[in-house]
């Protein structure tokens, strides 16, 4: 093998599926992270593992490889991991023509696709608001996790059967010549270097990363209170708004007449880029989001008002037992402005960056990593 020691620089989820594609290909790696454990994006999501929103192909195969590789990793028992699956409902012709095309679509492409009506969907989820809805669109292929939980127990995990070294509140100051230096006392050498270092991209390489199509993404969400009763909704549930948001929907022919019309009735929603989903972990919680701000700087403030909305549009489609909400929170991601799927480039011999991924990290990190890595 040509390489055989590795540094990853970022435990968030790129930076930790990253080192497990290294470590399985033989590499003994080192994991820096500047802060005490994750606490960016990785942990401030859904914990969705989502291939029904990828495109049929490269995206759509990396997707399941990465809900194979969560699956193996979660049997260990290290987290909590369940095959929920993913309902998008319908409560407008419109919305309902669309998933009536993509079902048609999906199916062609192998997916396992059910297009329900009223009386299934209620038959999968008590959750579901029945006035009005005209049928869903089921996928058995999403699992969750808490991010939360799985964050902390990969490198755990990684640390026992991986043999990946974790170096916690250590913040890589530079990176010359295969060598990455920790302030002006510690220094570590590698064969490969990876920085995957989400939205503090500023850090390392900023001349390298002005240069390319990035901006940063701010999100907002909320977890309500465990449900009473041990009380379940079934699989993550999404309105119609969810519809204009992943790509692998933009091959329904209906889906822009149904994006004028949310443009024409609900434009402050695309305003604020709210799409609305609820997801429920292992105690019972609920996750519920989110909104999309765009740009390099964002305020630290959350904004009383899309939390609101996000609120009201989910009382559309989800009756839950209790709606208290007990934390709030906004994440920032990285997004590519060119429609690229992940950034990956060497600003110098031997040193790669991976970022990009925009708000898939769980869902297409994992294979991903694996792609580049055999690449390389």
């Amino acid at each position: 093998m040509p390489f055989q020691k590795a540094i990853v620089v970022g435990a968030g989820i790129v930076g930790l599926a990253t080192a497990r594609a290294l470590a399985v290909r033989g590499f003994a790696v080192k994991v820096f992270e500047r802060s005490e454990r994750a606490v960016g994006a990785s942990i401030r999501n859904f914990g969705m593992v989502w291939p029904i929103g990828q495109p049929a192909g490269k995206m759509y195969s990396r997707a399941m490889r990465s809900r194979e590789i969560w699956r193996e990793i979660a049997a260990e028992g290290r987290f909590w991991c369940e095959p929920s699956g993913s309902m998008h409902l319908a409560y407008h012709a419109d919305e309902w023509q669309v998933l009536e095309e993509l079902y048609e679509s999906f199916r062609q492409q192998g997916r396992s696709v059910r297009l329900l009506d009223k009386r299934s969907v209620t038959g999968i989820s008590a959750a579901a608001v029945t006035d009005g809805l005209m049928g869903g669109l089921y996928s058995p292929d999403e699992l969750l996790v808490d991010p939360r939980e799985a964050i902390t127990g990969l490198p755990r995990w990684m640390t026992e059967r991986l043999n990946v070294e974790f170096y916690w509140g250590k913040c890589v100051s530079y990176i010359s010549d295969q060598v990455v230096y920790i302030g002006n006392e510690e220094e570590y050498s590698a064969d490969l270097i990876f920085i995957c270092n989400g939205a503090d991209f500023e850090t390392l390489y900023p001349e390298s990363f002005s240069r390319q199509p990035v901006t940063k993404c701010k999100l907002q969400m909320m977890r309500m209170v465990s449900q009473p009763d041990a009380w379940r909704i079934g699989p993550a549930l999404c309105g119609g708004l969810s519809l204009i948001h992943y790509g692998s929907f933009k091959v329904a022919p209906s889906l822009s007449k149904l994006k004028q019309r949310f443009l024409e009735q609900m434009p402050g929603y695309l305003e604020w880029g709210i799409h609305v989903m609820v997801a429920q972990n292992g105690r019972g919680e609920l996750t519920v989001g989110d909104s999309h701000e765009y740009g390099l700087t964002h305020d630290p403030f959350d904004r009383g008002f899309v939390n609101e909305m996000i609120l009201d549009y989910l009382r559309s489609f989800a009756r839950l037992r209790d709606y208290s909400i007990s934390e709030t929170w906004n994440g920032v991601y990285t997004r590519l402005i060119n429609g690229d799927s992940e950034l990956f480039f060497s600003p110098e011999p031997s040193v790669y960056i991976i970022n990009g991924v925009g708000g898939a990290g769980m869902t297409l990190s994992f294979g991903l990593a694996e792609e580049l890595v055999s690449g390389l």
